[in-house]
């Protein structure tokens, strides 16, 4: 039964990491839920300490993806139309697939921007702003997954 757990453990990991990238798939969420499923065995005992740190980790991560595409936006110079619209996009682009959850953050940016007055180059720096932000919470999240998977290894 462990060796069930521990497979099911390092799928989740995996399904975690390609989540970072593809949309739809909760990746944190699903690797943390890997630490648990490997909890479940004898070969693995990690604190309550680590777990919950990990749970905070999930949930702040998780929040962020959200965030930081606004962020950024506001960092490279955009009003709140396009911090609006950097949002309202990251929520658009997910009925489009892998392409709308990249170009949804940067267009719903440039249009907040347009909308709000910003002469075009105005608005697609604010729209680059949200892109790089996009990027900047991919990466987070493959870090994070990344040192789950590492954790998982380790207490093997």
């Amino acid at each position: 039964m462990d060796i069930a757990l521990l497979v099911i453990a390092f799928l989740c990991m995996v399904v975690g990491i390609i989540g970072c990238i593809v949309p739809g798939l909760p990746g944190v969420p699903v690797a943390y839920a890997g630490l648990w499923i490997a909890q479940a065995t004898e070969k693995v005992d990690f604190s309550w300490q680590m777990l919950l740190v990990w749970a905070i980790v999930t949930i702040a991560v998780s929040v962020l993806d959200y965030v930081v595409p606004a962020w950024g936006t506001k960092k490279f110079g955009g009003t709140r139309y396009g911090v609006w619209g950097s949002t309202i996009g990251v929520f658009a682009g997910l009925f489009f697939g892998a392409a709308g959850v990249i170009i949804g953050p940067l267009a719903g940016a440039v249009i907040g921007e347009l909308v709000g007055g910003k002469e075009i180059a105005e608005a697609l720096k604010a729209g680059w702003g949200s892109f790089i932000g996009l990027l900047f919470g991919t990466i987070l999240k493959l870090v994070c997954c990344g040192l789950m998977t590492v954790a998982l290894i380790q207490a093997i």
